[in-house]
């Protein structure tokens, strides 16, 4: 009974992840990043923006973000170092969920 409520949660958790909006960011620094994204309450001045999965995108290239930093596929980050956010191409958000999988 509780394995079966553990999966059941992690199947939530899996959806939940998987309905988040994928989104394209430029950065403040001009670095370019594929994610999913979640708002986050923070304090002023905290990060308050979760990226799941960021990517950067370079020549049209899917590649992980700070992998050579860090195995973490989560990350937080101020949104007053977001210039701005779009969604992707068709074809950039097919290579992304390919990457990702």
């Amino acid at each position: 009974m509780e394995d079966d409520l553990m999966i059941q949660t992690d199947q939530a958790a899996d959806q939940m992840v998987e309905e988040l909006p994928i989104q394209v960011l430029i950065l403040m620094n001009q670095t370019i990043l594929i994610s999913q994204i979640d708002e986050v309450l923070a304090d002023i001045g905290q990060p308050d923006c979760k990226l799941i999965n960021p990517c950067t995108l370079i020549g049209g290239k899917v590649e992980r973000w700070m992998s050579d930093v860090t195995s973490n596929n989560e990350m937080f980050i101020s949104s007053d170092k977001i210039v701005t956010l779009v969604d992707p191409s068709q074809h950039i958000l097919e290579e992304y969920k390919k990457f990702i999988q």
